[in-house]
């Protein structure tokens, strides 16, 4: 019976819908047998330079050539070419039994090349480097769509449309408003304000919202500890006061922790990694970790914060502006939130013309505008002493891919900070927002209007 690699050989000659299919997801290091390598080695380069399947004779030509085989290895293959002719095969099945064949070979070497690590052998990587080189041979796959066909897939297209996209929603009413009803995967999302506004507040109040949802948050901090970022969900979801915690006796904790337990069924991860020296590359680490061992997958993940975090790509201190790094860190965030289908938060501080700014916009982004030209969807926070007498805070869209940005442009939000907690105002508290884009208010509104707004900071 012959081998799958002899019939992939033999198909990737005769059958070009084949080869079109599956040549760019074989790799050479499938193939156990040195002269079934060699004859994929040529093949794969033939069809890379001229665009069209090689005959057995000009691989015959081309493997006479080849320096790295001896004489008796070459009348080999010359010998396997020869019965290397034309057969019919079904091609559905064809292509589903060559992934198998790459998913099996793939997960085998990377077995092998584990245990050369584990014992030393391997001295480019560390056992660090097991769970994504697991992660990576587990998520071979033929990927068959090579775009979207305007004409002929107009149906699916249509249906598409019609498709309600699943999203993350959120227990801010007017947020939900402005995304369209919630947060949708592979985006990244950015909270714009000043040092001590409430930044890492109002992602710890995100995160806490989404876990009584039921649904799984990793939240990794480079400016706080764990315990501290800790706290401050402690005091939103336990309905504590941040001073109060510490006085909370602990048989009172353990029962408020017992309950909140019993509502939901989420998880929540806390990471800390130490002031710019973590990137995607750490990020994507931990979650291989954390899917290994505690079967964890997240379904958000709140970066604290994007400015303080370095790039992937620029070795640090090397000789680059802030602009491009930051762009660069931004850019590889979205990336992590596309390849792992889900959103991530994150945040970025304002300049310092933006920090006492009455109308913050795109430009008072601190470092780089490469960022707001990267994200889905950013917003500033806006305090200002007298909304801090109405325990309140501004949000202003400044860019918003999920919506037209000009509807509710400007909302009003309730802040209990002692409970690092932001809740969801009265109609009335929104009417007074200038150029604010409102939509039209019901009648039966009972509330004072709130006043115009000073010296800003955000």
């Amino acid at each position: 019976m012959e081998r799958i690699e002899r019939t992939a050989i033999r198909n990737l000659i005769h059958n070009e819908p084949y080869c079109r299919k599956v040549l760019p997801f074989i790799k050479e290091e499938y193939f156990t047998d040195r002269l079934e390598k060699v004859l994929f080695t040529e093949i794969y380069k033939f069809v890379n330079k001229y665009n069209n399947l090689p005959t057995k004779e000009s691989l015959s030509i081309e493997i006479n050539g080849n320096k790295s085989i001896n004489e008796d290895e070459y009348k080999q293959v010359t010998d396997i070419l020869s019965t290397l002719n034309p057969e019919p095969v079904n091609l559905e099945w064809l292509v589903e039994t060559t992934e198998k064949f790459c998913k099996d070979r793939s997960i085998h070497n990377a077995v092998l090349n584990g245990i050369q690590i584990i014992d030393g052998k391997d001295k480019n990587h560390t056992p660090e480097y097991l769970p994504e080189l697991l992660s990576n041979a587990l998520s071979v796959s033929f990927d068959q769509k090579v775009g979207h066909d305007y004409l002929l897939e107009s149906k699916e297209r249509y249906e598409y449309y019609n498709r309600k996209e699943e999203r993350l929603e959120l227990d801010l009413e007017f947020f939900n408003k402005i995304t369209r009803g919630g947060i949708p995967s592979k985006t990244l999302n950015i909270c714009l304000a000043g040092t001590g506004v409430g930044k890492t507040m109002f992602m710890t109040h995100l995160a806490s919202s989404v876990l009584l949802q039921g649904k799984n948050v990793l939240y990794i901090t480079l400016e706080m500890a764990e315990e501290r970022i800790a706290e401050r969900i402690d005091a939103n979801l336990l309905n504590v006061g941040m001073s109060d915690l510490e006085e909370l006796p602990y048989k009172m904790y353990e029962t408020k922790i017992n309950k909140l337990q019993s509502k939901t069924t989420g998880t929540l991860i806390i990471k800390e990694y130490p002031t710019a020296t973590a990137h995607t590359g750490h990020f994507k680490n931990l979650i291989s970790e954390l899917a290994l061992k505690k079967s964890f997958k997240p379904d958000i993940v709140f970066i604290d914060y994007l400015n303080i975090c370095t790039s992937s790509r620029f070795k640090s201190g090397a000789n680059v502006n802030s602009y491009t790094m930051i762009k660069a860190i931004a850019e590889e965030l979205r990336g992590l939130a596309v390849e792992h289908d889900i959103p991530i938060f994150s945040a970025t501080q304002t300049t310092r013309g933006g920090f006492v700014s009455s109308d913050v916009g795109l430009e008072d982004t601190s470092e780089s505008f490469g960022l707001p030209a990267t994200a889905d969807f950013m917003f500033a926070l806006i305090s200002s002493e007298e909304l801090e007498e109405k325990n309140q805070i501004m949000v202003k869209q400044l860019k918003n891919r999920y919506n037209d940005p000009t509807v509710n442009r400007k909302f009003i939000l309730g802040v209990d900070r002692s409970k690092m907690r932001f809740y969801d105002v009265e109609q009335n508290a929104q009417n007074d927002l200038v150029d604010s884009g409102q939509e039209t208010l019901s009648s039966n509104d009972k509330f004072k209007k709130l006043g115009q707004f000073s010296d800003f900071k955000v």
